[in-house]
Protein backbone atom coordinates (compact mmCIF):
# COMPACT_ATOMS: atom_id res chain seq x y z
CA UNK A 1 0.00 0.00 0.00
CA UNK A 2 1.39 3.62 -1.30
CA UNK A 3 2.41 5.93 1.86
CA UNK A 4 -0.60 8.31 2.54
CA UNK A 5 -0.06 11.83 3.61
CA UNK A 6 -0.92 13.76 6.46
CA UNK A 7 -3.09 15.89 3.44
CA UNK A 8 -5.64 12.80 2.80
CA UNK A 9 -6.09 12.14 6.70
CA UNK A 10 -6.89 16.38 6.97
CA UNK A 11 -9.56 16.19 3.87
CA UNK A 12 -11.60 13.17 4.76
CA UNK A 13 -11.52 12.98 8.74
CA UNK A 14 -15.35 14.47 9.36
CA UNK A 15 -16.64 12.55 6.40
CA UNK A 16 -14.74 9.20 6.78
CA UNK A 17 -17.24 6.01 7.99
CA UNK A 18 -15.70 4.76 11.30
CA UNK A 19 -16.97 1.51 10.61
CA UNK A 20 -15.01 0.64 8.17
CA UNK A 21 -11.51 1.18 9.34
CA UNK A 22 -12.01 -0.21 12.62
CA UNK A 23 -12.80 -3.87 13.54
CA UNK A 24 -15.75 -3.57 16.26
CA UNK A 25 -17.66 -1.06 17.83
CA UNK A 26 -15.33 -0.32 20.65
CA UNK A 27 -12.58 0.72 18.36
CA UNK A 28 -14.85 2.95 16.43
CA UNK A 29 -15.75 4.52 19.63
CA UNK A 30 -12.74 5.51 20.57
CA UNK A 31 -12.21 6.70 17.04
CA UNK A 32 -15.37 8.80 17.29
CA UNK A 33 -13.97 10.01 20.75
CA UNK A 34 -10.85 11.17 19.77
CA UNK A 35 -12.43 13.01 16.49
CA UNK A 36 -14.72 14.89 18.47
CA UNK A 37 -12.56 15.80 20.72
CA UNK A 38 -13.75 14.06 24.12
CA UNK A 39 -12.05 15.65 27.08
CA UNK A 40 -13.20 11.98 29.00
CA UNK A 41 -10.32 9.97 26.79
CA UNK A 42 -7.36 10.87 27.99
CA UNK A 43 -5.47 7.30 27.92
CA UNK A 44 -6.22 3.96 26.55
CA UNK A 45 -4.56 1.14 25.42
CA UNK A 46 -3.47 0.05 22.02
CA UNK A 47 -3.40 -3.27 22.46
CA UNK A 48 -4.52 -6.94 21.46
CA UNK A 49 -6.94 -9.44 23.08
CA UNK A 50 -5.61 -11.04 26.22
CA UNK A 51 -3.37 -7.62 26.73
CA UNK A 52 -6.17 -5.41 27.05
CA UNK A 53 -8.57 -3.63 29.08
CA UNK A 54 -11.89 -2.64 29.27
CA UNK A 55 -10.58 1.19 27.21
CA UNK A 56 -8.29 -0.67 24.94
CA UNK A 57 -8.05 -0.48 21.21
CA UNK A 58 -7.71 -4.20 20.20
CA UNK A 59 -6.02 -4.55 17.07
CA UNK A 60 -8.08 -6.91 14.68
CA UNK A 61 -8.18 -7.72 10.94
CA UNK A 62 -9.61 -4.32 9.39
CA UNK A 63 -8.59 -1.72 11.64
CA UNK A 64 -6.28 1.33 9.85
CA UNK A 65 -3.36 2.00 12.12
CA UNK A 66 -3.14 5.39 9.94
CA UNK A 67 -6.10 7.12 11.12
CA UNK A 68 -5.96 5.68 14.50
CA UNK A 69 -2.29 7.23 14.29
CA UNK A 70 -3.97 10.42 12.86
CA UNK A 71 -6.78 10.87 15.25
CA UNK A 72 -4.24 10.38 18.35
CA UNK A 73 -2.41 13.34 16.78
CA UNK A 74 -5.58 15.57 16.56
CA UNK A 75 -6.27 14.76 19.86
CA UNK A 76 -5.85 17.87 22.35
CA UNK A 77 -7.21 15.82 25.73
CA UNK A 78 -5.29 12.94 25.50
CA UNK A 79 -2.53 12.53 27.73
CA UNK A 80 -1.50 9.07 27.85
CA UNK A 81 -0.73 6.08 25.40
CA UNK A 82 -0.22 2.59 26.74
CA UNK A 83 1.07 0.30 23.66
CA UNK A 84 1.27 -2.71 24.17
CA UNK A 85 1.10 -4.56 21.26
CA UNK A 86 1.71 -3.77 17.10
CA UNK A 87 1.65 -6.49 14.52
CA UNK A 88 3.97 -7.34 12.30
CA UNK A 89 4.26 -5.38 9.16
CA UNK A 90 1.06 -3.99 8.95
CA UNK A 91 0.56 -1.58 6.56
CA UNK A 92 -0.45 2.30 7.61
CA UNK A 93 2.29 1.97 10.46
CA UNK A 94 4.42 5.16 9.02
CA UNK A 95 1.36 6.62 9.37
CA UNK A 96 0.48 5.32 12.77
CA UNK A 97 3.89 6.69 13.78
CA UNK A 98 3.72 9.63 12.03
CA UNK A 99 0.08 10.98 13.73
CA UNK A 100 1.53 10.39 17.05
CA UNK A 101 4.54 12.77 16.08
CA UNK A 102 2.01 15.09 15.60
CA UNK A 103 0.25 14.83 18.99
CA UNK A 104 1.00 17.74 21.13
CA UNK A 105 -1.10 16.33 24.42
CA UNK A 106 0.93 13.16 25.20
CA UNK A 107 2.70 13.65 28.17
CA UNK A 108 2.87 9.46 29.18
CA UNK A 109 4.17 6.73 26.85
CA UNK A 110 4.01 3.26 27.99
CA UNK A 111 5.46 1.09 25.32
CA UNK A 112 5.32 -3.28 25.71
CA UNK A 113 5.69 -6.06 23.64
CA UNK A 114 7.15 -4.53 20.37
CA UNK A 115 9.66 -5.72 17.81
CA UNK A 116 12.49 -3.94 16.91
CA UNK A 117 10.71 -2.31 13.29
CA UNK A 118 7.88 -1.00 15.66
CA UNK A 119 9.89 0.23 18.41
CA UNK A 120 12.42 1.90 16.25
CA UNK A 121 9.50 4.02 14.40
CA UNK A 122 7.85 4.53 18.16
CA UNK A 123 11.08 6.30 18.90
CA UNK A 124 11.78 8.38 16.16
CA UNK A 125 8.00 9.75 16.46
CA UNK A 126 8.68 10.52 20.30
CA UNK A 127 11.50 12.62 18.94
CA UNK A 128 9.22 15.37 18.15
CA UNK A 129 6.51 15.22 21.44
CA UNK A 130 8.90 18.09 23.36
CA UNK A 131 6.08 17.99 26.26
CA UNK A 132 6.52 14.22 26.59
CA UNK A 133 7.49 14.01 30.22
CA UNK A 134 7.57 10.20 31.26
CA UNK A 135 8.81 7.31 28.98
CA UNK A 136 8.16 3.57 30.37
CA UNK A 137 9.67 0.84 28.00
CA UNK A 138 9.17 -2.60 29.79
CA UNK A 139 10.00 -6.12 29.01
CA UNK A 140 9.21 -8.57 26.05
CA UNK A 141 9.70 -5.77 23.64
CA UNK A 142 12.36 -7.45 20.71
CA UNK A 143 14.62 -4.76 20.21
CA UNK A 144 17.74 -5.02 18.76
CA UNK A 145 21.15 -2.51 18.92
CA UNK A 146 19.69 -0.58 16.35
CA UNK A 147 16.19 0.05 18.14
CA UNK A 148 18.34 1.21 21.33
CA UNK A 149 20.42 3.08 19.03
CA UNK A 150 17.14 5.30 18.29
CA UNK A 151 16.01 5.65 21.96
CA UNK A 152 19.31 6.97 22.23
CA UNK A 153 19.30 9.06 19.87
CA UNK A 154 16.04 10.26 20.95
CA UNK A 155 17.22 11.07 24.42
CA UNK A 156 20.78 12.72 22.98
CA UNK A 157 18.83 14.90 20.66
CA UNK A 158 17.01 16.80 23.77
CA UNK A 159 13.85 17.30 21.75
CA UNK A 160 11.95 15.87 24.90
CA UNK A 161 13.18 16.84 28.15
CA UNK A 162 11.48 13.54 30.12
CA UNK A 163 11.43 13.68 33.59
CA UNK A 164 10.85 10.18 34.07
CA UNK A 165 12.48 7.45 32.30
CA UNK A 166 11.81 3.59 33.03
CA UNK A 167 13.36 1.17 30.83
CA UNK A 168 12.38 -2.49 33.23
CA UNK A 169 12.66 -5.87 32.38
CA UNK A 170 14.35 -5.47 29.14
CA UNK A 171 16.54 -7.78 28.60
CA UNK A 172 18.32 -7.02 25.56
CA UNK A 173 19.68 -4.30 27.56
CA UNK A 174 22.58 -5.55 29.82
CA UNK A 175 26.04 -3.96 29.76
CA UNK A 176 26.47 -3.36 26.32
CA UNK A 177 23.24 -2.05 25.87
CA UNK A 178 23.67 0.89 28.57
CA UNK A 179 26.98 1.47 26.82
CA UNK A 180 25.14 2.81 23.55
CA UNK A 181 22.44 4.26 26.19
CA UNK A 182 24.84 5.98 27.99
CA UNK A 183 25.05 9.13 25.99
CA UNK A 184 21.22 9.72 25.75
CA UNK A 185 21.00 9.65 29.15
CA UNK A 186 23.91 12.40 29.32
CA UNK A 187 21.29 14.61 27.04
CA UNK A 188 18.07 14.74 29.29
CA UNK A 189 20.09 16.42 32.26
CA UNK A 190 18.69 17.97 34.87
CA UNK A 191 15.15 17.94 34.08
CA UNK A 192 15.55 13.76 35.13
CA UNK A 193 13.82 13.41 38.35
CA UNK A 194 12.74 9.49 38.40
CA UNK A 195 15.47 6.72 36.37
CA UNK A 196 13.79 3.06 36.90
CA UNK A 197 16.75 0.60 35.62
CA UNK A 198 15.71 -2.32 37.45
CA UNK A 199 15.82 -6.33 35.83
CA UNK A 200 18.09 -5.50 32.56
CA UNK A 201 21.22 -7.61 33.66
CA UNK A 202 23.18 -5.09 34.38
CA UNK A 203 26.72 -6.39 35.79
CA UNK A 204 29.34 -4.56 37.58
CA UNK A 205 30.43 -2.76 34.02
CA UNK A 206 27.24 -1.33 33.25
CA UNK A 207 26.93 0.26 36.72
CA UNK A 208 29.89 2.18 36.22
CA UNK A 209 28.91 3.50 33.09
CA UNK A 210 25.56 4.49 35.09
CA UNK A 211 27.13 5.96 37.30
CA UNK A 212 29.32 7.91 34.74
CA UNK A 213 26.08 8.62 32.78
CA UNK A 214 24.36 9.73 35.76
CA UNK A 215 26.57 12.95 36.73
CA UNK A 216 24.88 15.39 34.74
CA UNK A 217 21.39 14.15 35.92
CA UNK A 218 21.33 16.76 38.88
CA UNK A 219 17.55 16.80 39.30
CA UNK A 220 17.22 13.11 39.61
CA UNK A 221 15.53 12.23 42.94
CA UNK A 222 14.72 8.40 42.26
CA UNK A 223 16.97 5.93 41.22
CA UNK A 224 16.18 1.74 40.45
CA UNK A 225 18.83 -0.27 39.76
CA UNK A 226 16.56 -3.18 41.25
CA UNK A 227 16.83 -7.13 39.99
CA UNK A 228 20.65 -6.72 38.28
CA UNK A 229 23.46 -8.82 39.04
CA UNK A 230 25.81 -6.65 41.52
CA UNK A 231 27.02 -10.15 42.99
CA UNK A 232 30.75 -8.93 41.74
CA UNK A 233 29.95 -5.03 41.51
CA UNK A 234 31.90 -4.03 44.69
CA UNK A 235 34.02 -1.34 42.63
CA UNK A 236 30.20 -0.54 41.16
CA UNK A 237 29.00 0.20 43.70
CA UNK A 238 31.64 2.38 45.61
CA UNK A 239 31.37 4.39 42.71
CA UNK A 240 27.63 4.77 43.28
CA UNK A 241 28.59 6.03 47.04
CA UNK A 242 31.14 8.42 45.68
CA UNK A 243 28.73 9.47 43.56
CA UNK A 244 26.33 9.91 46.08
CA UNK A 245 28.47 11.68 48.51
CA UNK A 246 29.80 14.42 46.22
CA UNK A 247 27.35 14.92 43.24
CA UNK A 248 25.29 18.11 43.40
CA UNK A 249 21.72 16.34 43.75
CA UNK A 250 18.88 15.16 45.57
CA UNK A 251 18.48 11.94 45.42
CA UNK A 252 15.85 10.70 48.05
CA UNK A 253 14.73 7.02 46.71
CA UNK A 254 17.56 4.03 45.65
CA UNK A 255 16.36 0.81 45.08
CA UNK A 256 18.43 -1.97 45.58
CA UNK A 257 16.27 -5.11 45.75
CA UNK A 258 17.62 -8.59 44.18
CA UNK A 259 20.70 -7.49 43.47
CA UNK A 260 22.48 -10.21 44.82
CA UNK A 261 24.82 -7.40 47.21
CA UNK A 262 27.07 -9.52 49.62
CA UNK A 263 28.72 -8.03 52.32
CA UNK A 264 31.85 -6.34 50.61
CA UNK A 265 29.10 -4.74 48.16
CA UNK A 266 27.36 -3.09 51.25
CA UNK A 267 30.15 -2.08 52.44
CA UNK A 268 30.90 -0.21 49.47
CA UNK A 269 27.65 1.29 49.41
CA UNK A 270 26.59 1.95 52.43
CA UNK A 271 28.27 5.21 53.96
CA UNK A 272 27.04 6.99 50.71
CA UNK A 273 24.05 5.78 50.72
CA UNK A 274 23.14 6.62 54.23
CA UNK A 275 24.34 9.93 54.10
CA UNK A 276 22.61 11.22 50.91
CA UNK A 277 19.04 8.78 50.32
CA UNK A 278 16.11 9.02 52.32
CA UNK A 279 14.69 5.79 51.02
CA UNK A 280 17.23 2.74 50.49
CA UNK A 281 15.35 -0.95 50.04
CA UNK A 282 18.21 -3.51 49.96
CA UNK A 283 15.39 -5.98 50.28
CA UNK A 284 16.21 -10.13 49.15
CA UNK A 285 19.64 -9.52 48.77
CA UNK A 286 19.98 -12.91 50.88
CA UNK A 287 24.33 -12.82 50.69
CA UNK A 288 24.16 -9.88 52.89
CA UNK A 289 25.04 -11.48 56.56
CA UNK A 290 25.55 -9.26 60.18
CA UNK A 291 29.27 -8.46 58.35
CA UNK A 292 27.38 -6.45 55.97
CA UNK A 293 24.65 -4.78 58.21
CA UNK A 294 27.09 -3.82 60.65
CA UNK A 295 28.67 -1.62 57.69
CA UNK A 296 25.24 -0.38 57.31
CA UNK A 297 24.82 -0.18 60.88
CA UNK A 298 27.65 1.97 61.40
CA UNK A 299 26.58 4.29 58.40
CA UNK A 300 23.27 5.37 60.01
CA UNK A 301 24.62 5.53 62.99
CA UNK A 302 25.94 9.08 62.13
CA UNK A 303 24.52 12.33 62.46
CA UNK A 304 24.41 12.43 59.03
CA UNK A 305 22.28 9.69 58.06
CA UNK A 306 19.09 10.88 56.14
CA UNK A 307 17.65 7.33 55.78
CA UNK A 308 14.04 7.85 56.96
CA UNK A 309 12.87 4.46 55.59
CA UNK A 310 14.79 1.09 55.21
CA UNK A 311 14.13 -2.08 53.60
CA UNK A 312 15.71 -5.17 54.79
CA UNK A 313 12.83 -8.31 53.93
CA UNK A 314 14.42 -11.40 53.21
CA UNK A 315 17.45 -10.74 54.79
CA UNK A 316 18.57 -13.55 57.05
CA UNK A 317 19.10 -11.39 59.96
CA UNK A 318 19.13 -13.67 62.94
CA UNK A 319 20.32 -12.37 66.60
CA UNK A 320 23.36 -11.66 65.09
CA UNK A 321 22.12 -9.42 62.92
CA UNK A 322 19.41 -7.68 64.95
CA UNK A 323 22.29 -6.80 67.78
CA UNK A 324 24.27 -4.67 64.73
CA UNK A 325 21.43 -3.35 63.35
CA UNK A 326 20.27 -1.78 66.88
CA UNK A 327 23.44 -0.43 67.68
CA UNK A 328 23.07 1.71 64.68
CA UNK A 329 19.87 2.74 65.51
CA UNK A 330 20.16 3.73 68.99
CA UNK A 331 22.18 6.47 67.90
CA UNK A 332 20.28 7.38 64.65
CA UNK A 333 17.56 10.28 64.50
CA UNK A 334 16.24 9.90 60.56
CA UNK A 335 14.73 6.26 60.16
CA UNK A 336 11.06 6.04 61.25
CA UNK A 337 10.07 2.54 59.27
CA UNK A 338 12.06 -0.36 59.31
CA UNK A 339 10.63 -2.89 56.76
CA UNK A 340 11.84 -6.51 57.76
CA UNK A 341 9.30 -8.99 56.55
CA UNK A 342 7.66 -12.10 58.10
CA UNK A 343 10.60 -14.25 58.15
CA UNK A 344 12.12 -12.01 61.27
CA UNK A 345 9.31 -13.79 63.29
CA UNK A 346 11.40 -16.95 62.64
CA UNK A 347 14.88 -15.29 62.25
CA UNK A 348 14.83 -13.38 65.38
CA UNK A 349 14.41 -14.68 68.78
CA UNK A 350 14.59 -13.27 72.39
CA UNK A 351 18.49 -11.98 71.70
CA UNK A 352 18.19 -10.14 69.13
CA UNK A 353 14.71 -8.55 70.14
CA UNK A 354 16.45 -7.66 73.66
CA UNK A 355 19.49 -5.48 71.85
CA UNK A 356 16.12 -4.00 70.10
CA UNK A 357 15.11 -3.17 72.84
CA UNK A 358 17.38 -1.63 74.27
CA UNK A 359 18.34 0.25 71.15
CA UNK A 360 14.48 1.86 71.69
CA UNK A 361 14.59 2.52 75.41
CA UNK A 362 17.69 1.56 77.03
CA UNK A 363 16.91 1.27 80.81
CA UNK A 364 20.33 1.24 82.43
CA UNK A 365 20.24 4.87 83.40
CA UNK A 366 18.28 8.40 83.26
CA UNK A 367 20.93 9.54 80.68
CA UNK A 368 20.98 6.00 78.86
CA UNK A 369 17.16 6.68 78.30
CA UNK A 370 16.96 9.92 76.94
CA UNK A 371 20.10 8.50 74.67
CA UNK A 372 17.91 5.85 73.21
CA UNK A 373 16.43 5.94 69.48
CA UNK A 374 12.84 8.26 69.68
CA UNK A 375 12.34 8.17 66.20
CA UNK A 376 12.12 4.97 64.56
CA UNK A 377 7.73 4.30 64.77
CA UNK A 378 7.77 0.81 63.39
CA UNK A 379 8.82 -2.18 61.89
CA UNK A 380 6.76 -4.00 58.52
CA UNK A 381 5.94 -6.14 56.92
CA UNK A 382 5.70 -6.53 52.66
CA UNK A 383 1.89 -5.53 53.25
CA UNK A 384 2.75 -2.15 55.14
CA UNK A 385 1.28 -4.30 57.85
CA UNK A 386 3.19 -4.21 61.98
CA UNK A 387 4.65 -7.31 62.43
CA UNK A 388 4.09 -9.02 65.74
CA UNK A 389 6.84 -7.74 68.55
CA UNK A 390 7.30 -8.01 71.64
CA UNK A 391 5.41 -5.67 74.08
CA UNK A 392 7.82 -3.39 75.56
CA UNK A 393 8.92 -2.98 71.86
CA UNK A 394 5.51 -2.05 70.44
CA UNK A 395 4.73 0.39 73.45
CA UNK A 396 8.19 1.98 72.67
CA UNK A 397 7.55 2.16 68.63
CA UNK A 398 3.51 3.53 69.19
CA UNK A 399 5.08 6.25 71.87
CA UNK A 400 7.67 7.48 69.42
CA UNK A 401 4.92 7.54 66.31
CA UNK A 402 2.31 9.45 68.29
CA UNK A 403 3.43 11.31 71.11
CA UNK A 404 7.12 12.09 69.53
CA UNK A 405 8.04 15.42 71.49
CA UNK A 406 7.26 13.64 74.84
CA UNK A 407 8.96 10.18 74.12
CA UNK A 408 11.79 10.75 75.63
CA UNK A 409 10.49 12.19 78.93
CA UNK A 410 7.37 9.71 78.82
CA UNK A 411 10.24 6.80 78.78
CA UNK A 412 12.55 8.35 81.71
CA UNK A 413 9.72 8.20 83.63
CA UNK A 414 7.76 4.68 82.87
CA UNK A 415 11.61 3.31 83.43
CA UNK A 416 13.09 4.99 86.34
CA UNK A 417 10.18 5.26 89.21
CA UNK A 418 12.82 7.07 91.66
CA UNK A 419 15.26 9.35 89.61
CA UNK A 420 18.56 8.85 90.94
CA UNK A 421 20.02 12.18 90.92
CA UNK A 422 23.60 11.18 92.05
CA UNK A 423 24.90 11.88 88.58
CA UNK A 424 23.55 15.90 88.64
CA UNK A 425 25.75 16.58 91.74
CA UNK A 426 28.26 18.15 89.47
CA UNK A 427 25.97 20.64 88.46
CA UNK A 428 25.44 21.99 91.94
CA UNK A 429 22.48 23.80 93.28
CA UNK A 430 22.15 25.65 90.40
CA UNK A 431 20.95 22.46 88.35
CA UNK A 432 17.83 22.47 90.91
CA UNK A 433 15.69 24.90 88.76
CA UNK A 434 16.68 23.25 85.60
CA UNK A 435 15.23 20.23 87.27
CA UNK A 436 12.25 21.39 87.98
CA UNK A 437 11.23 22.29 84.66
CA UNK A 438 12.22 19.22 83.85
CA UNK A 439 8.85 17.99 85.74
CA UNK A 440 6.90 20.68 84.90
CA UNK A 441 7.55 19.76 81.16
CA UNK A 442 7.09 16.24 81.59
CA UNK A 443 3.81 16.32 83.34
CA UNK A 444 1.58 15.94 80.28
CA UNK A 445 2.83 12.60 80.48
CA UNK A 446 0.66 11.48 82.92
CA UNK A 447 -2.38 12.47 80.50
CA UNK A 448 -0.68 10.78 77.17
CA UNK A 449 -3.29 8.19 75.52
CA UNK A 450 -1.74 5.49 72.91
CA UNK A 451 -4.69 4.22 70.73
CA UNK A 452 -4.13 -0.05 71.36
CA UNK A 453 -5.70 -0.57 67.99
CA UNK A 454 -5.48 1.51 64.70
CA UNK A 455 -8.90 0.32 63.48
CA UNK A 456 -11.15 1.36 66.89
CA UNK A 457 -10.14 4.88 68.13
CA UNK A 458 -12.21 3.83 71.11
CA UNK A 459 -9.32 1.79 72.19
CA UNK A 460 -6.79 3.94 74.03
CA UNK A 461 -5.00 3.67 77.08
CA UNK A 462 -3.05 6.22 79.18
CA UNK A 463 0.58 5.97 79.02
CA UNK A 464 1.30 6.07 82.38
CA UNK A 465 -0.97 5.40 84.97
CA UNK A 466 -0.49 8.08 87.72
CA UNK A 467 -2.38 10.22 89.61
CA UNK A 468 -1.40 14.16 89.61
CA UNK A 469 -0.81 13.72 93.45
CA UNK A 470 1.36 10.86 92.49
CA UNK A 471 3.48 12.68 90.12
CA UNK A 472 3.89 15.63 92.54
CA UNK A 473 5.14 13.16 95.28
CA UNK A 474 7.50 11.85 92.76
CA UNK A 475 8.69 15.20 91.81
CA UNK A 476 9.32 16.43 95.27
CA UNK A 477 11.41 12.85 96.51
CA UNK A 478 13.93 13.71 93.32
CA UNK A 479 14.38 17.33 94.68
CA UNK A 480 14.64 16.04 98.04
CA UNK A 481 17.20 13.01 97.50
CA UNK A 482 19.03 15.91 95.12
CA UNK A 483 19.19 18.37 97.82
CA UNK A 484 19.96 15.56 100.73
CA UNK A 485 22.74 14.16 98.75
CA UNK A 486 24.84 17.63 98.78
CA UNK A 487 24.56 18.92 102.14
CA UNK A 488 27.98 20.67 102.03
CA UNK A 489 26.79 22.87 98.83
CA UNK A 490 23.54 23.68 100.50
CA UNK A 491 25.54 24.91 103.44
CA UNK A 492 28.21 26.67 101.58
CA UNK A 493 24.84 28.39 99.94
CA UNK A 494 23.15 29.23 103.64
CA UNK A 495 26.47 30.96 104.45
CA UNK A 496 27.27 32.93 101.17
CA UNK A 497 22.91 34.09 101.92
CA UNK A 498 24.27 35.26 105.37
CA UNK A 499 27.57 37.26 103.82
CA UNK A 500 25.74 38.77 101.35
CA UNK A 501 22.66 39.89 104.44
CA UNK A 502 25.39 41.51 105.68
CA UNK A 503 26.86 43.38 102.92
CA UNK A 504 23.72 44.66 101.74
CA UNK A 505 23.21 45.98 105.27
CA UNK A 506 26.47 47.67 105.30
CA UNK A 507 25.53 49.14 101.70
CA UNK A 508 22.30 50.21 103.03
CA UNK A 509 23.98 52.29 106.04
CA UNK A 510 26.57 53.71 103.41
CA UNK A 511 23.67 54.44 100.95
CA UNK A 512 21.76 56.33 104.57
CA UNK A 513 25.04 58.10 105.31
CA UNK A 514 25.41 59.66 101.94
CA UNK A 515 21.92 60.60 101.81
CA UNK A 516 22.31 63.02 105.21
CA UNK A 517 24.88 64.19 103.86
CA UNK A 518 23.92 65.14 100.71
CA UNK A 519 20.46 66.47 102.54
CA UNK A 520 22.69 68.58 104.76
CA UNK A 521 25.28 70.00 101.98
CA UNK A 522 21.33 71.10 99.98
CA UNK A 523 20.92 73.09 103.20
CA UNK A 524 24.25 74.99 103.69
CA UNK A 525 23.41 75.81 99.94
CA UNK A 526 20.17 76.78 99.95
CA UNK A 527 21.00 79.32 103.18
CA UNK A 528 24.23 80.66 100.97
CA UNK A 529 22.18 81.73 98.60
CA UNK A 530 19.57 83.53 101.12
CA UNK A 531 22.65 85.45 102.27
CA UNK A 532 23.49 86.21 98.91
CA UNK A 533 20.45 87.92 97.98
CA UNK A 534 19.88 89.08 101.44
CA UNK A 535 23.45 91.04 101.12
CA UNK A 536 22.78 92.37 97.19
CA UNK A 537 19.63 94.00 98.86
CA UNK A 538 21.52 95.25 101.57
CA UNK A 539 24.01 96.22 99.38
CA UNK A 540 21.73 98.26 96.62
CA UNK A 541 19.92 100.21 99.86
CA UNK A 542 23.41 101.48 101.06
CA UNK A 543 23.86 102.57 96.77
CA UNK A 544 20.87 104.51 97.21
CA UNK A 545 22.23 106.79 100.11
CA UNK A 546 25.45 107.19 99.08
CA UNK A 547 23.95 108.48 95.94
CA UNK A 548 21.79 111.10 97.52
CA UNK A 549 24.66 112.56 99.73
CA UNK A 550 26.88 113.11 96.75
CA UNK A 551 24.18 115.00 95.10
CA UNK A 552 23.63 117.21 98.55
CA UNK A 553 27.60 117.76 98.65
CA UNK A 554 27.39 118.82 94.88
CA UNK A 555 24.64 121.37 95.68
Amino acid sequence: MDHIDCNYYEANADTINLGNITSSEKNAKILQQLRDGDDKLDYFNVGVVGRATWNSFIIGEGDDLGWLGYFIGKSEYLQRLNLLYLPDGEEGFDAFAEGIARSQSLRYMFINNLNNDGFTWIMTALGSLSQLEELSIWGDNNVGPDGWNELRTLLESGGCKLKQLCLRGNNYIGNEGLDVLSNGLRGIRSSLTVLHLSDNFIGNEGLLNVVETLQTCTGLETLDLSRNDFSSAAAGLSSLSDWLQNAPMNLKTLGLECCSINDEGLHALAEGAAIHCEELDLDENESITSTGLSYLSNAIRSDSSLVKTLYLQRIPIGDDGMEVLALGLAGNKSVRSLYLGDSVDVSVNSAGWLAFSRAVCNTSSVNSTYLSNHTICGIWDENDEEINLPQDISLYLQLNKEHPHYAARCKILMSHPHLNMTSLHQWGLMFLPLALAWFERAKPCTTLTIFEDDYDPDLSRRILDESDEAFESRELTAMYEFVRGMPMEVMKCLSGLAVAVAYDEKIARIEEENKIALEQRDRKNLELEEEIARLKIENKRLSGIVEVVRKSVSV
